[in-house]
């Protein structure tokens, strides 16, 4: 497959990809699609000609992290957290809320459902 090609399917996939989530989360097909094109119009700008390499199982692991950090969360253990995974105690905040609004999204149907 041409590079070409490969840029092209890798800029059409984070714009679709992009788009797609945003109208998981509600936000109106239109503006969703816009904003998808915007995001793949600035990595093409902004990280054209870089060469980079995405490990195939990083998503995988950081949604797995965060389940885990989500079912060992009891309210007052953010510090024992950031210290047992690593991170900041803000970015446990982050984490928690994040989850959280997965988790709220997943358990409610959705207006028009």
């Amino acid at each position: 497959m041409s590079m070409e090609k490969l840029r092209h399917e890798l800029l059409s996939d984070l714009s679709e990809k992009t788009s797609q989530l945003l109208r998981d989360f509600g936000i109106e097909a239109d503006i969703s699609d816009q904003i998808g094109h915007a995001l793949a119009d600035h990595v093409a700008e902004h990280w054209g000609g870089q060469l980079i390499n995405i490990p195939k199982d990083y998503a995988f692991k950081l949604v797995k992290r965060d389940l885990e950090i989500w079912e060992r969360f009891n309210g007052r253990n953010h510090a024992a957290l950031a210290v047992e995974y690593g991170i900041s105690v803000r970015g446990i905040y982050k984490v928690i809320q994040r989850v959280k609004r997965q988790q709220t999204a997943l358990s409610q149907p959705g207006l028009f459902e």
